[in-house]
């Protein structure tokens, strides 16, 4: 599933607006319905950011892999609920119902994938609820990076992965100035642990100036990705890869500039181009 948004392209000396295919992102709530002593229960499970379609094969899976059920003859009902939002009119609530719960231990599935998170989905947008703890928007005004330092990014973040070069299996996230100074990086096989190291770093070190830096990640941008640096008011993100729908609608609704593909030579602006010096 993807939806189209008008996009900034620059490559080499020109710069052109045109309309881009982007992956949709939305949470997805998962529940799990049960009996014990002729009493029917459900149990919120985990919420997981995907790509709309076939939710019913990834609870399954889900169910599965973590051997919630040891067999997919013991789901017996597997139904969305919850009001249609998006673009899409998506559902973003599943419950699975299994006829077998006498090897369920809730207490361990609840320490195992109960996740308090921010984007919850229950009978709101997921981006609603996040703007129930970040209330205030980032100021349009700062950072400015030049153009030139956002093509450079990918080379600076490669040269600071003393492990990527070894293992090539790894991302990192790199906070970076004005002038193309790594301020500090952070590695890790997940990204979104990356970017958690980074910006732990970073405010430990006390070395964050939203005046004049920038945020730099080896993979796509994801929602989460965007809400964690949303938290640290990170004016501009950029990442080697794609964003998603998610992460652009709230790069957008708190005023983040959101940069994507970027290479030595080109790179796409999906919001707020202001904060890019594009002639230097």
């Amino acid at each position: 599933m993807n939806i189209k948004y008008n996009v900034i392209k620059l490559k080499d000396s020109s710069v052109e607006e045109v309309k881009d295919f982007v992956s949709v992102e939305e949470p997805l709530e998962m529940n799990l319905k049960y009996k014990v002593d002729s009493k029917w229960i459900t149990e919120h499970l985990s919420i997981t950011m995907r790509t709309p379609g076939h939710d019913e094969d990834l609870i399954s899976g889900f169910l599965f892999n973590e051997r919630i059920i040891e067999n997919f003859s013991e789901i017996e009902n597997i139904e969305k609920i919850g009001e249609k939002v998006g673009d899409f009119n998506i559902q973003n609530r599943i419950v699975a119902t299994i006829n077998n719960a006498k090897n369920i231990d809730i207490g361990k599935i609840k320490k195992n994938f109960l996740t308090n998170s921010s984007c919850g989905v229950c009978g709101k947008t997921s981006l609603e609820t996040v703007e129930v703890i970040k209330k205030d928007k980032l100021n349009i005004s700062f950072p400015k990076i030049p153009k030139k330092i956002i093509l450079k990014s990918p080379e600076l973040l490669i040269n600071e992965q003393s492990e990527f070069s070894k293992t090539g299996g790894i991302h990192a996230s790199s906070l970076i100035d004005e002038n193309g100074n790594v301020i500090a990086t952070r590695e890790d096989v997940g990204r979104h642990n990356a970017l958690d190291k980074l910006i732990g770093c970073s405010h430990k070190k006390k070395i964050i100036n939203n005046h004049s830096q920038f945020i730099a990640c080896s993979g796509r941008l994801n929602f989460e990705l965007v809400q964690k640096g949303l938290m640290s008011n990170i004016g501009l993100m950029a990442g080697v890869g794609a964003p998603t729908s998610l992460a652009i609608d709230l790069a957008k609704r708190f005023d983040m500039t959101l940069v994507g593909f970027v290479k030595s030579d080109s790179f796409n602006i999906y919001c707020n181009k202001s904060r890019i010096l594009i002639k230097n």
